[in-house]
């Protein structure tokens, strides 16, 4: 995996984590769950490692995973279970 091939990697989770924030905001679970399932495959390219970066392309690197905790804490705080939970019994 080529440098540009991880920034282009990580540059693709932060663009559908941030599309998981935006439907999870929205309620739409359904689409939520299909862009898990996109950002899944696409995080699986790490499981056999990917090369470290230097200078300007390792600080690309940080801040797409700045973006990527950002969104995913985002989604976190209105999925948590309490949170749905609250939902759920305000719709009964």
């Amino acid at each position: 995996m080529t440098s540009n091939e991880v920034l282009s990697m990580y540059e693709n989770i932060a663009g559908l984590t941030g599309k998981m924030a935006v439907a999870a905001k929205a309620g739409d679970w359904n689409g939520l769950a299909h862009l898990e399932t996109q950002c899944a495959q696409q995080a699986s390219a790490t499981k056999t490692g990917v090369p470290a970066l230097d200078g300007a392309p390792r600080m690309r690197k940080i801040d797409l995973l700045k973006q990527i905790m950002a969104n995913d804490r985002a989604v976190r705080e209105i999925t948590e279970p309490w949170q749905l939970s609250d939902v759920m019994c305000a719709t009964h």
